[in-house]
């Protein structure tokens, strides 16, 4: 476990995944002791900050022995007998008897990284250790179900059938909670029929706000493996188009398997260079997005009719970002960051943006959304495409839902869709709908 964690602090791959490789490398774990492993590598990477201040380290080792000290004799656990960790030092067993006293700092008590305080302060004000509290728990599974093959209602009964306790989500009119049972549920005969998607409820309500129609011609700019794709698919009831373009060329592969799964045929994928039209991996994309794609490209397939790249209806952007809005479900992200990263992001966003805003026609919609809870890299960068975009407007999400749905919509921030563990039981999601002047 001590080694574990010390390889996750020198990779960027998600938890779940190098678990998952450590688990195929290391055979002779059985299935119980590998959950147990699990477990504990998810509880320290949620409480991290509490245990690093506990021991005052936040050296893999440390944080294991903060882990266990409600759990027995820590002593026992470590003896240094047989392939256990090593016995306790002195400096171990000082900073476990010495308790600390005093109230934790807030972001302790948050465990969110020290350098975004402000950045959180100014998003969530004194509804800020709510909002982090909240972050520290586990998420729901989401399912979106797929309107190409089957009805809420119906999938509904089928779930029932098979004894998991699912519920239509609160919002989106196409989603479905479960309480537990994701991991079986993704090998199921319904999923392998494309009845449904994973896709928490926030993202789902954000792709319902492209307010794509059939025949649309639509553009996903940064579709990694394509799960707005795939929504928007559905929405259009597979008449139109949809071009699904992206840095890595794996995640584009991904979303060509998925789209056959869900039976979405108006998906064409691009490698996003190409379809930019240049000869390396484009403008405006980070050194840490670059190192994520594939060497060498695909070739590009043509434009149905032949139809230049600014003619689209709709592009949605849903940009690369800090992730912040998913701490739930990938905890190691909020330890991951750095003010540099955060830095980057913000130039890729803005460079996409104007990159994006290039292929919409006029009386078309950008629309803008990240997995973020940060306004720097929401409302800002809105602010500033707007400062240079004059013939680009913000149309208010309250009026697309209110016109889908005939209802108010409960998780606007001013013009804009913003949600939050704690405000609306979702991950931390942001869109803005950005209409273009027409003629």
């Amino acid at each position: 476990m001590i080694d574990i964690l010390g390889e996750l602090e020198r990779t960027h791959q998600p938890v779940d995944r190098h678990l998952r490789d450590w688990g195929r490398a290391h055979r002779f774990a059985g299935s119980k002791d590998r959950a147990a492993i699990a477990e504990r590598i998810y509880a320290i990477q949620r409480r991290r900050a509490w245990l690093a201040w506990r021991m005052e380290s936040d050296a893999p080792r440390a944080l294991v022995i903060g882990s266990l000290l409600d759990e027995g004799d820590i002593e026992a656990l470590f003896s240094g007998g047989g392939y256990g960790p090593s016995a306790l030092t002195d400096a171990e067993r000082a900073a476990i008897a010495a308790v600390p006293s005093g109230e934790p700092p807030p972001h302790v008590r948050g465990e969110y990284p020290q350098f975004l305080e402000g950045e959180l302060q100014r998003a969530f004000g004194d509804a800020l250790m709510d909002e982090m509290m909240a972050f520290q728990s586990r998420a729901p599974a989401d399912l979106r179900v797929n309107t190409l093959k089957t009805s809420r209602d119906d999938l509904l009964d089928a779930l029932s059938s098979e004894s998991y306790d699912a519920q239509p989500t609160p919002f989106s009119p196409v989603g479905i909670r479960l309480s537990e049972g994701e991991a079986k549920l993704g090998r199921s005969g319904l999923f392998l029929s494309g009845a449904f998607e994973f896709q928490d409820e926030a993202a789902q309500i954000a792709a319902l706000l492209c307010d794509a129609e059939p025949g649309m011609r639509v553009l996903d700019f940064a579709a990694g493996a394509g799960g707005k794709s795939l929504a928007l698919a559905a929405i259009m009831r597979n008449e139109g188009e949809i071009v699904a373009c992206d840095v890595r060329t794996d995640a584009l592969t991904e979303l060509e398997r998925r789209a056959m799964r869900a039976g979405a045929t108006i998906i064409e994928t691009f490698p996003l260079p190409h379809f930019l039209g240049g000869e390396g991996q484009g403008e405006g994309v980070s050194n840490v997005e670059r190192a994520a794609a594939t060497p060498s490209p695909r070739p590009s397939p043509p434009l149905r009719g032949g139809e230049g790249a600014s003619s689209f209806d709709i592009v949605l952007l849903d940009a690369p970002c800090s992730g912040t809005g998913t701490w739930r479900r990938q905890p190691e992200l909020r330890w991951r960051l750095t003010p540099e990263r955060v830095t980057e992001l913000l130039a890729t966003q803005d460079a996409l943006l104007n990159q994006a805003a290039a292929s919409v026609k006029p009386g078309g919609r950008l629309v803008y959304a990240t997995c973020s809870i940060l306004l720097s890299e929401n409302e800002d960068r809105v602010a500033a495409f707007l400062e240079t975009h004059p013939d680009f407007a913000i149309t208010p999400v309250a009026d697309i839902w209110r016109g889908l749905t005939g209802s108010e919509q409960p998780m606007t921030q001013g013009h804009f869709f913003h949600t939050s563990p704690f405000s609306t039981g979702t991950d931390g999601f942001f869109t803005s709908v950005l209409q273009k002047r027409p003629g």
